[in-house]
């Protein structure tokens, strides 16, 4: 979330730091921007003709938080005897929980629709069977495979945002073995190094509409385009906490919340109705600018009455599991949609339903198995 997932093990002893609320908060505006992009996706024919356009530009500045709020919160931790496998444990029980559970609703997502391919293919129960367990373990299944079950390349057929649990994963683990480690001019020199390869494979048009929404498919340069974001956001996420010192900013919530929503609703930038480079020099300026500056003001920021903090508490502890566990339901209503040739006007009340009925779902997954769960595993196996 990508991880969009607050760490929240600073302030689970006596004396931690404080949490920043705004960041949490920040991370839920973009989960739930994401689920308008993807009801959006239902209707377009192209990339140019996209609703919310930009709205996997949402992955990118879930990386910079997942990068910000990791240093912030084990930075400290090495020198007290904090290991690479206690800090995995801690990741392990934070994301996992959560990804198991969305791909059991992905398995049954796509059991409901019929079991076959977009193009009505069948699949096998084994190959669906072997795409649950790859889903379960966060293993990425190669276009073309028979567990690549949907038969559009996804790297996680059942449960597609899963690629960017898969790269969070990757940058948990080069934090725990080197990435901690390194002093600040060297980590500088990898996000400069990543910044420059990522703008690299987008303007040189790697996904084939000039833009930075690759990694979901280990198709072409999709697995060194997944790395790329990853790398770059995250490692400049680790080096701002490293550098942060906060200057009071009111009203920090509100006006990024806005330029979020600015951000990815742009439409896709053109001079000529189709690709252009001009999308992809927007995209990169986004990913290498505005959203770093968006966590920095977002981190200097403070709630100061009841509603925002609440508003920020709820969004943040909701994000995760919204981002996780809504594309089952967009795997329907795309079915759904396909099969009737339902339009978008059409089709609005019925999004407007499964918008609330997605917010519900992730807030029940929440309240009663990912909080319960991750507690009880943190008491028994993660104290320290």
């Amino acid at each position: 979330m990508a991880t969009l997932t607050t760490d929240r093990a600073a302030t689970a002893v006596p004396g931690a730091k404080p949490r920043y609320e705004l960041l949490d908060g920040l991370r839920g505006v973009a989960a739930m921007l994401v689920i308008l992009y993807h009801f959006g996706e239902g209707f377009a024919t192209s990339p140019v003709d996209q609703m919310m356009n930009h709205g996997y530009l949402a992955v990118d500045f879930f990386f910079v938080l997942s990068g910000f709020v990791i240093g912030y919160a084990y930075d400290g931790r090495w020198s007290r005897g904090m290991t690479a496998g206690r800090f995995m444990l801690r990741r392990v029980i934070r994301l996992h929980p959560m990804v198991v559970l969305s791909v059991l609703l992905g398995a049954a997502a796509y059991l409901l629709q019929g079991s076959v391919k977009w193009d009505g293919t069948p699949v096998p129960l084994s190959q669906v069977l072997l795409a649950l367990a790859a889903g379960l373990f966060l293993i990425p299944l190669l276009p073309g495979a028979g567990a690549e079950v949907r038969g559009n390349g996804e790297m996680f057929p059942l449960n597609g945002p899963s690629w960017s649990l898969f790269f969070e994963y990757i940058g948990s683990i080069l934090y725990a073995v080197a990435l901690h480690r390194l002093p600040k001019r060297w980590l500088a020199a990898v996000t400069v190094a990543s910044g420059a390869g990522l703008a690299a494979i987008v303007l040189g048009n790697a996904s084939g509409a000039y833009h930075v929404g690759i990694g979901w498919s280990m198709e072409g340069l999709g697995f060194l385009g997944g790395f790329l974001r990853l790398s770059f956001s995250f490692s400049a996420g680790l080096l701002m906490s490293r550098c942060f010192r906060r200057r009071e900013i009111r009203g920090a919530f509100w006006i990024c919340s806005a330029v979020i929503v600015a951000v990815l609703s742009c439409p896709y930038l053109t001079t000529d109705g189709g690709v252009s480079v001009l999308n992809g020099l927007y995209d990169c300026v986004c990913t290498l600018f505005v959203f770093p500056a968006i966590v920095y003001v977002g981190a200097c920021g403070m709630t100061t009455d009841r509603f925002s903090g609440a508003t920020c508490e709820f969004l943040g502890r909701l994000s995760y599991p919204v981002y996780i566990i809504h594309y089952p339901v967009m795997y329907l209503f795309y079915a759904w949609v396909w099969a009737n040739g339902v339009g978008f006007h059409d089709a609005l009340p019925v999004c407007a339903a499964l918008f609330a009925g997605i917010i519900l779902m992730a807030y029940i997954a929440m309240r009663y198995y990912d909080e319960p769960l991750r507690r009880y595993l943190s008491e028994r196996l993660a104290r320290g």
